[in-house]
């Protein structure tokens, strides 16, 4: 009777075996063999499969050949730390909607953007599985988004707008934000413009590139709507003038290497900038002992609203526009927006300034709002 030889080994929590009547060799050979051919996804495509060998079969056939470095990273952190952990070991045609509903319940009070992007990868990959015959119903289609933590993008008020004004005098990095300001430039077109971008003979900003989040690589904006002309207005012309460069050179450089902005050097010259602002409205300090024993200035009240962000400074520039009269569609040209009701969204935001106009339009010859002051010390 001739002997038999085995080879066990363990994947995604599930044991295998292989057997082999030649040797011990042979059995070991079929084990790595049947391991490869599992962690590359290309057997057991059925029902039965785990959902971690299809979600990442997902992301390598679906996902990595179409999407950016940077998309495809973000796909792949759902899987990797979410989907994967909690219903990874569970089969496909195991996995119901109540399983799923926790998994997005569980993410409750976080930002919606993370949870709504969760809620899209899991949608897409049941979906395929779905559309492939793996699974007879999907159990993501009906999801329901939790309560979240909504950002809410808003424009600079008028004390805001005169104090980031004279921050921004005094900052290396001040001319890059006020050209976010006055001519409504996402932060990554910012930082990938060069001089050549830049026709100072008709005063425009050509728009065409821009650098992208995570991976800091130029490219094509998002959108074909990101390419554009944008009118640079007196405000921000003269200094661009007075520093321009040669036409290949970033116009907006790190003050200590002289090298295009990154992600990480614009978010702290926007935290200078802040702290700038802090002091000019108004922030309070007081001399305290440090651990070295000599007395120290220590900031006990901060007055920078804790929602002014870079992304302020372009709705304001859109707000801006509404004031001014200009068009609906011609201010979402401006803005670069694929969609004219992301445009429309900003243009219902309701101004003192705009109720000040329409008061004017309308006869009243005194100023009918009421002005809150309160942000001042807020």
């Amino acid at each position: 009777m001739s002997r038999l030889y085995r080879s066990t080994f363990t994947y995604m929590g599930k044991r295998y075996e292989r057997t082999s009547t030649v040797s011990q060799r042979d059995a070991n050979r079929k084990a790595d063999a049947y391991m490869a051919e599992l962690e590359s996804g290309s057997i057991l495509i059925n029902k039965n499969m785990r959902v971690s060998t299809w979600a990442n079969t997902w992301l390598d056939t679906y996902k990595k050949p179409a999407l950016t470095e940077k998309s495809y990273c973000n796909y792949k952190r759902f899987v990797d730390n979410l989907i994967n952990p909690q219903i990874g070991n569970l089969r496909l045609d195991e996995v119901t909607d109540v399983h799923l509903q926790r998994m997005i319940n569980d993410r409750a009070g976080n930002s919606y953007s993370d949870v709504r992007h969760l809620r899209i990868t899991i949608k897409a990959i049941f979906k395929k599985a779905r559309q492939s015959r793996l699974i007879q119903y999907d159990p993501a289609e009906a999801l329901i988004m939790p309560k979240c933590a909504k950002g809410i993008r808003r424009s600079i008020t008028a004390y805001e707008r005169e104090h980031f004004l004279k921050a921004a005098e005094m900052h290396h990095a001040g001319l890059m934000f006020k050209t976010m300001l006055y001519c409504g430039l996402r932060p990554g077109e910012l930082a990938a413009l060069s001089w050549e971008d830049i026709d100072f003979n008709n005063h425009m900003i050509n728009v065409t590139t821009a650098v992208e989040s995570g991976t800091g690589n130029i490219k094509a904006p998002k959108t074909a709507a990101g390419i554009r002309r944008v009118p640079i207005p007196d405000a921000v012309y003269n200094d661009l003038t007075a520093c321009r460069g040669d036409p290949f050179d970033p116009v907006f450089t790190q003050v200590t290497t002289g090298r295009r902005h990154t992600e990480s050097s614009r978010k702290k010259a926007w935290e200078s900038i802040l702290k700038l602002m802090d002091d000019s409205m108004g922030a309070k300090w007081e001399k305290t002992k440090a651990r070295d024993g000599k007395m120290r200035l220590k900031k006990i009240l901060s007055v920078v609203a804790p929602d002014l962000v870079p992304y302020c400074l372009r709705h304001t520039y859109c707000t801006d526009l509404q004031i001014k009269g200009v068009p609906l569609k011609t201010a979402s040209y401006l803005m670069g927006h694929s969609d004219i009701k992301v445009t429309a969204n900003i243009y219902t935001h309701i101004t003192d300034e705009i109720l000040d106009e329409a008061a004017r339009l309308v006869g009243v010859t005194t100023c009918v709002t009421a002005r809150d002051h309160s942000h001042k010390t807020a």
